[in-house]
């Protein structure tokens, strides 16, 4: 019955161990910042830096993932991947060498 023991004891030390292990932040340090916002204020002028969806690294003004409402326009003119689901000029899965590149800041 001891030999049972000692290995759900080394279990539960190891998973006690592994979730003490995160440190806890310290009072003095602020959370990190995150590097981008995964969605654009409503207000933004389409086209812009600021025209962006993290999330889906496509202007958010044209984002038929986070706004399907615009879904029908694309498919009106034939910019549609029926097989993924989204524009096909959006589609990296059919055009892995497309690239989708977020404007420049205005300075």
């Amino acid at each position: 019955m001891k030999i049972r023991a000692i290995p759900l004891v080394i279990c539960v030390f190891a998973l006690g161990a592994a979730s003490c292990s995160k440190e806890a932040p310290s009072a003095g340090k602020a959370a990190p910042e995150p590097t981008q916002a995964a969605h654009a204020p409503a207000d933004v002028k389409p086209g812009s830096h600021e025209d962006w969806c993290g999330e889906h690294g496509v202007p958010e003004s044209q984002c038929t993932r986070c706004n399907p409402e615009l879904t029908p326009a694309f498919k009106a003119t034939g910019d549609w991947c029926a097989e993924h689901g989204l524009p096909e000029s959006q589609c990296l899965k059919c055009n892995p060498d497309l690239k989708i590149v977020r404007p420049p800041k205005e300075s």
